[in-house]
């Protein structure tokens, strides 16, 4: 008699996807007592209230791609400005000024007095051409999706845009058992439990919350 059976997940894989679940799993658990325990509470029932509110204006980051306009001074203005990994953007006259941070409007006012310098009056407009944002407006999703990411966060971004963006969950994933864990106004965590399986497979639109600038995904792995 011939015996089968299905091999084994490699312990690399295991142990390299499960490893960031387990880092942030003290930050969703529901212990007793302790410091880093965290409110949990499931999508479905998710209050508007509870929704954090959101910044008016873009602020910019590492990585964007500006576009710096004088105007009638078509000798200082750039098309095309990176802001570096510092934080920091270089223009004519001005060798660095901190870019990231701040509004495009207030880095414009910054230009103008650092060009008062140099020319009368100057008038400066400041354009994000491309958007990665500060680090705590980005979207991380970490674990078992197809693709880990972290992404700029958009106005009205929804766990469903945060899945077709990663393209989905691995066959490993255990979607129904997956956490935002989400940074409140007041410093605390607070854990939302999300059925992703059941939105992305069963078209279940009370899992499908609005994300918050700075939200984690993580999707646990299946270990049957």
């Amino acid at each position: 008699m011939i015996v089968t059976t299905s091999a084994p997940r490699p312990a690399s894989r295991l142990l390299r996807l499960a490893g960031p679940f387990f880092v942030l799993l003290p930050l969703v658990s529901t212990g007793c007592g302790g410091s880093g325990a965290t409110d949990v509470i499931e999508a479905s029932t998710l209050p508007k209230s509870s929704q954090v509110k959101l910044a008016e204006d873009y602020v910019i980051g590492s990585g964007d791609q500006l576009s710096i306009f004088v105007y009638r001074n078509p000798d200082l203005s750039e098309g095309g400005v990176s802001v570096r990994p510092d934080g920091r953007i270089s223009t004519p006259l001005i060798e660095d000024i901190v870019a990231s941070g701040k509004t495009p409007t207030v880095l414009a006012r910054e230009i103008e007095e650092r060009l008062k310098k140099y020319i009368q009056d100057p008038n400066v407009t400041v354009i994000v051409r491309g958007f990665i944002g500060p680090t705590d407006r980005q979207i991380r999703i970490i674990g078992e999706a197809s693709e880990p990411i972290a992404i700029p966060f958009r106005d009205h971004m929804t766990l469903l845009d945060i899945m077709i963006a990663t393209k989905g969950l691995t066959k490993f994933a255990a979607g129904n058992r997956s956490i935002i864990v989400r940074t409140m106004p007041d410093g605390k965590k607070q854990s939302i439990r999300v059925r992703v399986n059941d939105l992305i497979k069963d078209g279940d639109i009370t899992q499908n919350i609005e994300m918050v600038p700075g939200d984690t995904l993580i999707i646990p792995q299946s270990w049957f």
